[in-house]
């Protein structure tokens, strides 16, 4: 989908889209850092976990923006990643057979 032709809804559902994107690899990172520095609180522990969520913040938006940049945009990945077209050939498959 290009960048030039959307429309304040369009728009609206990318950015949607691209924040759901972004927070899926920062909550990972920062359920990983909140147990790495829980598990043995001190100074060095509390630097790994800001570095690991800096990691994470990193990973999360260079994600969203290359997706939301991308031809097809970020309603389509998403929409990609949660199909599941195995089940749905098995479902009407199951509903098309008469026997």
């Amino acid at each position: 989908m290009s960048n030039h032709n959307r429309n304040i809804f369009e728009k609206s559902t990318e950015l949607i889209g691209g924040l759901q994107i972004f927070l899926s690899p920062f909550l990972i990172g920062a359920a990983i850092s909140a147990i790495i520095y829980f598990s043995n609180p001190n100074n060095f522990t509390l630097v790994i976990a800001i570095v690991l969520l800096l990691l994470a913040t990193g990973i999360g938006i260079k994600l969203a923006t290359k997706t939301y940049r991308s031809k097809e945009g970020t309603i389509d990945f998403i929409s990609k990643t949660d199909s599941t077209p195995e089940i749905d050939n098995f479902l009407n498959k199951e509903k098309n057979d008469h026997r």
